[in-house]
């Protein structure tokens, strides 16, 4: 599996992990209103993009009062409105070229911005202009399950393209299925009636090309990416950078 592949699941795992911060809460609260406001109304069943941000909560252990909560809030039932939130995006590079795309959801713009630059800085980055980097990602959706049965994950990617996914990878006991964000959903109901659970679903930023770091670089933008997550309103940040295996292993242990 490529280096940037294996960050991606990597960092899965550690976000999963973390659900003792209540950081992470709050971001996927802010994930669940948004998509409720937006991708059309508080029923799952009727809002894909609801259910993603649901199964999202529910993997990191968020109490089901919340989830409710972060609903009506999208739904305007309780009053207090999802409209103060904004989705902002940054661009930038770090260490050694890579890029780095970040998403965002605030409640204060000036705030945001001004936490996003001080992690570029202290983490050897540059905070880059609009448009500066997000030429080289795509809209995918991604799923990933953990499959060590060859046989068996190759026959989940077989179902995966016949449902109509665009690529499917299998290595290091991963398969990592990537579609047209339109086609996620059906992609993953065929997965599910193979009774299989997923590691991840979701709609990502996949980079059309990667820049391959070495060992030094490809700690420190480690560190840059997490200090950058780490910021209570990013939901999510992505880069085009390989990371050498050494240095992954490394990550990967501290997780």
């Amino acid at each position: 599996m490529s280096g940037h592949s294996k960050w991606s699941t990597i960092k899965r795992a550690k976000g999963a992990a973390d659900a003792k911060r209540g950081a992470l809460f709050t971001k996927l609260a802010r994930d669940i209103t948004l998509a409720t406001s937006q991708g059309g109304g508080g029923d799952p069943d009727m809002n894909f993009r609801l259910r993603l941000a649901i199964d999202k909560a529910k993997s990191s252990n968020m109490p089901m009062d919340s989830i409710s909560r972060a609903i009506k809030r999208g739904t305007g039932e309780s009053g207090e409105g999802a409209e103060a939130l904004s989705e902002i995006t940054y661009e930038g590079y770090g260490p050694g070229g890579g890029a780095i795309l970040i998403q965002a959801v605030t409640d204060n713009r000036n705030r945001t911005a001004a936490e996003v630059r001080s992690a570029f800085n202290k983490g050897g980055g540059n905070l880059g202009e609009s448009g500066c980097v997000a030429w080289n990602f795509e809209t995918k959706g991604v799923i990933t399950i953990e499959m060590d049965d060859e046989e068996k994950a190759e026959e989940l990617g077989l179902v995966a393209i016949d449902a109509g996914a665009e690529d499917v990878k299998i290595e290091d006991g991963i398969v990592e299925i990537h579609t047209a964000p339109d086609t996620l959903q059906t992609t993953q109901k065929a997965l599910e009636e193979q009774e299989v659970s997923f590691t991840s679903s979701d709609i990502s930023l996949v980079p059309k090309a990667t820049v391959a770091l070495d060992a030094r670089a490809a700690e420190q933008t480690l560190r840059l990416l997490d200090l950058l997550e780490d910021l209570a309103d990013i939901q999510k940040a992505y880069t085009n950078a390989d990371f050498p295996p050494e240095v992954l292993e490394q990550y990967g242990a501290a997780s």
